[in-house]
């Protein structure tokens, strides 16, 4: 194959991977938490803290 067309089909193929595969982490993230929404990295971003787990608190 010459690299003519390799190197286009390389690179048009490693972005389609690359998006699948964030696609299918994205997707078992928000299955894992059961709320879609709270996927997002920035979601909660500014609200306040959530509270400590019962017996992490530091004293």
């Amino acid at each position: 194959m010459d690299n003519d067309v390799l190197i286009p089909v390389l690179a048009i193929g490693t972005i389609v991977v690359a998006t699948v595969i964030a696609v299918w982490q994205r997707t078992r993230v928000a299955k894992i938490k059961h709320d879609p929404t709270r996927s997002a990295v920035i979601s909660g971003h500014g609200e306040a803290p959530r509270p400590n787990r019962p017996g992490t608190e530091h004293t």
